[in-house]
């Protein structure tokens, strides 16, 4: 990159405190040995800088620098961007390695010139939009997909799928509330709410849609409080699946998650202080949608608007179920049991490659 000034000559070997064979790094390029480890060297002396990942301002460079020569070293914590820092940390580092100040402030002249690249180069990364890869199939996971896609009786299969990952009974609703997962690929997905009294089996039956999904497309809390949503990644819940464990733990932040699902997306404008500059400055916060909502409740009076954006799905809670659930508990201890849920690890497999190789497509009535 072009420079505004020369560099200091190089060292001679008539110096004996330069008289180190120098190594790449002295021409004037940084070393990144580690995340928070960047190395650099100059006639004989070198230079170890921490702290330049937190520097995320073109307006600072803020590190802890560490010069050494043979068995001397010094060690500070200055803003190279600031005259003051750099005199300080040349005239101490001169009077503990035996060398010239003015060697020294010509070894921080061209550290920083070897540092701003980098710096520019973090503070991009940062500035660009978080991507998540989408998840590789092997060609047996694709396989096995593509199976269950194309299986004639696809409702039906989801339907034993969906027991044989530990539910009983409660085929309308696993159907339903499944469908309603997938069509978080959609512009306008649905949301659901498990409605039942307490250990009646509402979150195992969310718990094993769920883990029919591919885990890169769900978020799953217990509790949320009334901001926590405007402050996740722009992209975090874009056409995923966000599972609440109960609604109770969800009323404060009812009304982000009302505005998400009317109007596929939150902003919030929010003070905070500059890590620069110090002064207050306003930044806006924007969490993009659609997102498909899956939550499970024992309560009876539940929030109207809220409630009316949501398929409501009610547990079986007669006796014959009851008997049923205890049936499949005490048959989960036999060897059939166990032979089952190794068959249920498979299911698991075959629905996540499944819901990985599905796509939107756009339905015209004639």
């Amino acid at each position: 990159m072009p420079r505004s000034a020369p560099l200091p000559p190089a060292a001679t070997p008539a110096d004996p405190a330069l008289s180190t064979p120098l190594s790449p790094a002295a021409l004037g390029a940084a070393e990144v040995v580690a995340e928070d480890d960047i190395r650099f060297a100059r006639g004989g002396r070198a230079y170890r800088v921490r702290g330049l990942a937190r520097n995320l301002s073109a307006e600072s460079l803020k590190v802890t620098l560490r010069v050494s020569s043979g068995e001397r070293l010094y060690l500070d914590t200055l803003d190279l961007y600031q005259a003051r820092g750099r005199h300080g940390f040349a005239k101490g580092a001169a009077v503990e390695l035996g060398v010239a100040e003015e060697v020294i402030a010509g070894d921080l002249s061209a550290l920083v010139l070897a540092l701003e690249p980098l710096q520019e180069a973090a503070i991009r990364g940062a500035l660009a939009p978080e991507r998540s890869a989408a998840p590789v199939l092997s060609a047996a996971e694709e396989a096995a997909g593509l199976a269950l896609l194309n299986d004639p009786d696809l409702a039906a299969r989801i339907v034993r799928d969906v027991e044989a990952v530990g539910v009983v009974g409660e085929g309308d609703n696993a159907l339903v509330a499944y469908l309603a997962m997938v069509s978080r690929l959609l512009e306008r997905p649905l949301a659901v709410l498990i409605q039942s009294t307490s250990a009646a089996g509402k979150s195992t039956l969310m718990d094993a849609l769920l883990s029919l999904m591919p885990v890169s497309q769900r978020v799953q809390y217990s509790a949320m409080t009334g901001q926590s949503l405007f402050y996740l990644g722009e992209g975090d819940l874009k056409h995923k699946i966000l599972a609440i464990a109960e609604e109770e733990g969800v009323r404060q932040a009812a009304y982000a998650l009302k505005l998400l699902q009317s109007q596929g997306e939150l902003t919030i404008a929010s003070t905070g202080k500059d890590p620069a500059t110090g002064r207050l400055v306003t930044a806006e916060y924007r969490v993009e949608g659609p997102v498909m909502l899956c939550l499970t409740t024992t309560a009876i009076d539940i929030d109207e608007e809220l409630l009316n954006r949501c398929l409501v799905l009610t547990i079986d809670e007669t006796a014959a179920q009851t008997a049923a659930i205890q049936q499949r508990q005490r048959q989960a201890r036999t060897l059939a049991g166990l032979q089952a849920k190794v068959r249920g690890d498979a299911v698991i497999s075959a629905h996540r490659a499944a819901q990985t190789l599905l796509r939107p497509l756009a339905v015209v009535n004639p």
